[in-house]
């Protein structure tokens, strides 16, 4: 049978925009607290000005390069523009009728937003004040005419558009760019007990005229450019790689303009000038109704003040595979330790690293970095490990996009403490999470690895789901150091011993046990296949995905964002379900499960299934071989599976259907696993070295 037809499979860029419909759905939950659906809400923008800067510039791109291909679904270039910009109108009305509720309930809350003229006496005169001594010296008024060329203006930026009359009626056009290094939301001075906000750019619509000494305003209109951000760079023929990237981050910030936002009002001049001059067309176009740039209200959630409006702070529990006692490498000798973030502590991985730096008995560190916070307790303890005359070695992937500037901040730093630091290969990108200390004991060498679906980010492990393994199992050990050698230097891949790797291996790897299952189906056999990730695109999983479903297999795929299957087709995906689940924390975990005709197998990875995870990135796939902890990952992929309260059913149309509760017990995963965590956490004592952490660990 074949499996490729197009319409077995989804868009996958139509995809994504259907997960970010069900981000801004969270923010239409009325027992989720206040502040936290309007964090949803600036989330949701954030992400769709990076799916325009990447995706939709991409695409651009293929056009500009006269590229005939189409997708899977069967979609141009072209065809996928169009039908992204209907999705897309409808979303951003959908998300500005959400703002709309969310700030009217704020303003019953004591939150109001106001227009600036709209404020009481002694408010506007304090405002009046702040204008002429805090944001009329930062502006640069820029008038547009034959001896003034239309100015560059930045990725993301917030500006106004004027059109001006002089004496003589002649009309002309001018530009403010909102500075951004003033807040954007500004408190003014209230009634007692109360609070108000105003934007920044109606403050200076209101008071700019004094900029513009002998014209008369006819109209202010507030604008913001989406730029294109995707680069390519060519490894091969960089000589200096860093230097490369930093000369493509400052292309990045001059891409081709891919998105034109403008309010909706009295607009019709700036408009038409804007998409001459900016060479956008009308489907780029996104008139709105209320303030540019939602991603504001994510720090303005965070407001001192209202903690009843916002999810009570999570407290990560001590994990429980962790025994009292004060040694680290005692306790991962004594068998392998799982961990489950953000459930868990992330501390742990954090002080495997720092003990290895301050333990004599460590020689050398290795270590994969993707993304690490911006005051990262990891790089403070690899640098001190090169000052403790430790071997440390860090494979700093710089092209992570939109990480590029931090992680080369970091490798610099790492570099002068000592450390040696590599840019992984030539055309991949390094993404899998691996670190291993090589420890001198009395029976010799030993060596100690943690692996993980999630990155060396102590910031994100608060709030993404990721699970992580320690072991110093000698085959463990000798897969981390032939893995670091491939990386490092000049090293054929060598034969695993228990880990996957990709480009080399990882998909065979996958095929293999899907491959497993169809034969025990077709043999009368149990066969179930069970999947979790953030994304499924790839087309060959996909159609062996097909073909199982077919011969009887059982497949249940747990995918956060963009999934191109379609489930649910008869005699091709009828045995296929999908399943995302949005809520609190971002499930970020990729967990595969095999039936195995009875011998189950259970698999931890660093990769989605991807054509750029499985090909074009370093990534790896391990196993988890203790009964103990095969158990509680089946019962967490039930629990996932059985949560009828933040999961959301896809159709076999690409649709989503809410799981509403009916009548069944309600579950909710990330609740249940969080009373988990609380409750294993009673019947332990976090040992010596998680109570009395070094200077440099709780500096932060």
């Amino acid at each position: 049978m074949e499996f490729d037809k197009p319409e077995y499979y989804l868009n996958r860029e139509l995809s994504w925009l259907k997960f970010n419909e069900r981000v801004l759905e969270e923010a239409a939950v009325h027992d989720t607290p206040l502040l936290e659906r309007l964090r949803f809400i600036a989330i949701a923008g954030s992400n769709l000005d990076e799916f325009f800067m990447v995706r939709v510039g991409t695409l651009k791109n293929q056009i500009d390069e006269s590229r005939e291909w189409v997708d899977p679904s069967g979609l141009s270039p072209a065809q996928q523009l169009s039908a992204i910009a209907k999705s897309v109108h409808k979303l951003v009305k959908q998300q500005y009728r959400l703002l709309k509720d969310v700030l009217q309930e704020m303003e019953r809350e004591q939150l109001p937003f106001a227009q600036p003229e709209e404020l009481p006496a002694f408010a506007a005169d304090w405002l009046r004040k702040y204008f002429d001594n805090m944001i009329s010296p930062v502006l640069t008024p820029l008038a547009v005419d034959a001896s003034h060329p239309f100015p560059f203006l930045s990725n993301r930026s917030l500006n106004l558009g004027l059109t001006l009359l002089d004496k003589a009626g002649e009309v002309s056009i001018a530009v403010i760019q909102v500075p951004g290094v003033l807040p954007r939301i500004l408190e003014v001075p209230c009634e007692k007990r109360k609070r108000c906000f105003v934007f920044l750019e109606d403050v200076i619509r209101l008071y700019c005229r004094q900029l513009f000494h002998g014209y008369r305003i006819k109209n202010i209109v507030p604008f913001r450019i989406t730029r294109n951000a995707d680069f390519l760079i060519d490894e091969e023929e960089a000589d200096d790689l860093l230097e490369e990237v930093q000369r493509s981050l400052r292309q990045r910030k001059r891409g081709r303009a891919v998105r034109l936002e403008i309010a909706r009002e009295d607009n019709k001049a700036i408009r038409r000038f804007l998409l001459d001059e900016l060479r956008i067309e009308d489907d780029d176009l996104y008139e709105i109704s209320g303030p540019l740039d939602l991603t504001c209200f994510a720090k303005f959630a965070d407001i001192p003040g209202f903690d009843h409006l916002r999810q009570t702070p999570i407290q990560p529990q001590w994990p429980l595979d962790l025994p009292p006692g004060d040694n680290l490498f005692e306790a991962i000798r004594e068998k392998d330790i799982l961990l489950h973030h953000p459930y868990e502590s992330f501390l742990p991985v954090l002080n495997f690293v720092r003990t290895a730096a301050e333990d004599p008995q460590v020689l050398a560190i290795k270590q994969t970095l993707y993304r690490v916070s911006g005051n990262s307790p990891l790089i403070r303890s690899l640098t001190q490990a090169a000052e403790n005359g430790k071997q440390v070695t860090v494979v700093v992937e710089i092209m992570a996009r939109f990480d590029e500037e931090n992680n080369i901040q970091w490798a610099r730093r790492l570099e002068e403490a000592g450390c040696h630091v590599i840019y992984g290969l030539v055309g991949l990108k390094t993404h899998a999470k691996m670190c291993l200390v090589v420890r001198r004991e009395d029976g010799g060498i030993r060596r100690y690895v943690h692996m993980s679906t999630g990155n060396y980010n102590d910031s994100t492990a608060r709030i993404y789901t990721d699970i992580g393994l320690f072991t110093a199992n000698d085959q463990f050990g000798a897969d981390a150091s032939g893995f670091f050698n491939v990386l490092t230097g000049y090293s054929d891949p060598p034969v695993w011993n228990k880990i996957a790797v990709a480009p080399l291996g990882l998909r065979d790897k996958i095929l293999e046990h899907i491959r497993q299952e169809i034969a025990f189906a077709k043999a009368g056999q149990p066969a179930r296949i069970i999947a979790k990730m953030n994304s499924l695109v790839d087309k060959e999983i996909i159609a062996a995905l097909y073909e199982a479903s077919s011969a009887g297999v059982t497949v249940d795929l747990i995918i956060r964002g963009i999934c191109t299957l379609r489930p649910g087709i008869p005699g091709v995906s009828s045995r296929i379900t999908v399943r995302s689940i949005v809520g609190r924390f971002l499930e970020h975990s990729r967990i595969l499960y095999f039936s195995g005709g009875g011998e189950e197998k259970f698999y931890l990875s660093s990769a989605d299934w991807m054509p750029r995870n499985l090909n074009n990135r370093v990534e790896i796939l391990f196993p988890i071989e203790s009964p103990e902890h095969r158990k509680r990952v089946f019962d967490l992929l039930e629990l996932l599976l059985s949560d009828n309260q933040k999961s959301h059913e896809m159709k076999s149309t690409g649709a989503y259907r809410h799981r509403k509760f009916s009548g069944k017990l309600k579950i909710s995963a990330q609740n249940e696993l969080l009373r988990q965590a609380k409750e294993n956490a009673l019947t332990l004592s976090p040992p010596v070295w998680q109570t009395q952490p070094s200077a440099t660990l709780i500096e932060k």
